[in-house]
């Protein structure tokens, strides 16, 4: 069963600012590089690589859709 929660959140005044830290991203990228490659991630990877995916998404929906909201004000 699906939940509808709506949150408030301000938002930077630079949309960019939504985005994972830059020594986070590029824990993410070593994480999937590894997995390209062909190499086994460990079970404490695997995990770290999929909530940092996940938080990038987030991010980049909230990113999203405070640009359409912007430009629909």
């Amino acid at each position: 069963m699906s939940q509808t929660i709506r949150l408030e959140i301000e938002i930077p005044g630079e949309l960019k600012l939504l985005r994972l830290p830059i020594g986070v991203d590029r824990r993410l990228h070593e994480l999937l590089d590894k997995q390209d490659s062909g190499q086994k991630l460990t079970d404490d990877e695997r995990r770290e690589a999929e909530g940092l995916a996940e938080l990038n998404d987030l991010l980049s929906l909230l990113r999203l859709r405070s640009e359409r909201l912007s430009r629909a004000a």
